[in-house]
């Protein structure tokens, strides 16, 4: 069997000595290409199925570790994930959030001897492979929000006139475009933000993620419906919407 990776890397001096120190420390690995950025990563890996992704923390639009939750998400049921090794500039506490996820890490600019280091451990998570509820445990603990005082009014733009919101009348959050949606049994505002932005201001009692576009007000869950496939779909009080759980998040309904 053909080992492969893909690396995500978005400065090509910097992807072109990955791959180098790579060929060096394994050459048995093969390199299927190199994404420019998130979303063609996500892309490429979808497309290829490599056995191990690197991929840039940094990069234009969707950063390594939104690129590492589509990968979750999106990920034939029937297949493991690729091994994730996550690339970023020396910052403790990145390094401190990758050790406790027990997910690896390499710092930029690559060395080779910490690199050899990250070779090894991919070579003993290939012969004794994680589950997929212990790879997506580990990526939800990566991407939990650092707490902060949890917001109480979100402010709506709608031309020259601001409208308040209480968050509490809020049913769900849906990222859109370059905005967010916030629907309300009333009507539905749109936001100037990014969801990535607005998650760690809400509530993480109140306010469930469910998937990476979506945020649900639990409280406002009716009922949750498992199809055939195991798909989950969410209904809810005071609106008509339904709303799929990605896999990421399917473990908030463990119960059914």
């Amino acid at each position: 069997m053909t080992l492969t990776a893909l690396i995500a890397e978005d400065e090509p001096l910097l992807a072109h000595a990955l791959q180098q120190e790579l060929n060096v420390l394994w050459p048995e690995l093969q390199v299927l290409g190199v994404a420019p950025h998130g979303q063609a990563a996500v892309d490429q890996a979808l497309a290829l199925h490599p056995a191990i992704c690197f991929l840039d923390i940094r990069m234009p639009g969707m950063s390594g570790l939104d690129a590492a939750r589509a990968l979750a998400e999106e990920w034939p049921e029937e297949q493991a994930l690729p091994l994730l090794v996550f690339v970023t500039a020396y910052d403790q506490y990145a390094v401190q959030a990758f050790e406790q996820a027990a997910v690896d890490y390499v710092l930029k600019p690559v060395r080779r001897e910490r690199l050899a280091q990250t070779v090894d451990r991919l070579k003993r998570r290939l012969t004794q492979p994680a589950t997929m509820d212990q790879t997506l445990a580990q990526l939800r603990q990566l991407l939990a929000p650092a707490a902060v005082q949890p917001l109480r009014l979100l402010q709506a733009s709608v031309g020259q006139t601001i409208h308040m919101v209480p968050v509490q009348e809020v049913i769900f959050f849906e990222a859109s475009d370059k905005y967010v949606r916030a629907v309300t049994a009333a009507k539905e505002h749109l936001l100037r933000t990014s969801l990535r932005e607005l998650l760690p201001q809400l509530d993480a009692q109140v306010f469930w993620q469910i998937h990476r576009g979506v945020i649900v007000r639990a409280e406002a869950i009716e009922r949750a419906v498992r199809d055939e496939a195991g798909k989950l779909t969410l209904h809810l009080h005071g609106s008509p919407e339904r709303l799929g759980v990605s896999r990421m998040y399917s473990h908030l309904f463990k119960g059914l």
